[in-house]
C-alpha cells in the first residue's frame, strides 16, 4: 500500500551499522528524510547517496535528519558507510518489513531477487506525517532532491 502526503508514517525499529536499535520514533520533533534505496554498491544508489552526503550541509539547514534503508545486511553497510564516508545513518531492512510497510517493495527485482526496497524518499514532519512522498517505479532514476527541499522549506 502506498502511502501518501498526510499519512501518519510507520514507525520502524531497525539497526543502524553500530548495531544500534534505531526507530523513527526517536526523531520525533525533528523533520525526517527517510530514504529507501535497493542495494548497496551499485551504480545509482552510490550517486544517490553520495549526493546526500556532499549536500548534508542543506538538509541540516532545513532542520532535517537523513535515514537511508535497505534489505542489505547491517555488515554490508557498515562497509559501504565506510568506504563512501557517510555522514548519515545507514539502517537494514533486511526482512524488508519496513520497506513494505511505506509501499516501497519490489516483488520482483533484477536477476531474480525478491523483496528490494524501491527507491524512495519521504519528508516526515515532527509530528511523524508524511510531507512529501515519492516511490519510484525505476531503479536507475533519482529521487528529486529539489521537491524533498522544497518541502523541508515549506515545514520551517
Amino acid at each position: 500500500m502506498a502511502l501518501s502526503i498526510g499519512d501518519k508514517a510507520p514507525d520502524f525499529n531497525l539497526f543502524n551499522t553500530e548495531k544500534k536499535e534505531v526507530k523513527l520514533s526517536d526523531y520525533s520533533g525533528k523533520n525526517v528524510v527517510v530514504l529507501f534505496f535497493p542495494l548497496a554498491f551499485t551504480g545509482v544508489c552510490t550517486t544517490e547517496l553520495c549526493s546526500i552526503r556532499d549536500n548534508m550541509n542543506v538538509y541540516s539547514g532545513l532542520n532535517a535528519e537523513v535515514v537511508a534503508i535497505s534489505v542489505d545486511s547491517l555488515f554490508t553497510l557498515e562497509k559501504f558507510k565506510a568506504e563512501q564516508a557517510y555522514n548519515f545513518p545507514l539502517l537494514s531492512d533486511f526482512n524488508s518489513e519496513t520497506a513494505a510497510a511505506y509501499g516501497a517493495l519490489y516483488d520482483n527485482f533484477v536477476l531474480g531477487m525478491k523483496n528490494v526496497a524501491k527507491r524512495s524518499a519521504f519528508v516526515v514532519d515532527g509530528e511523524g506525517i508524511i510531507r512529501y512522498a515519492e516511490v519510484l517505479e525505476s531503479a536507475g532514476d533519482l529521487p528529486n532532491f529539489e521537491a524533498v527541499q522544497k518541502a523541508l522549506a515549506s515545514l520551517s
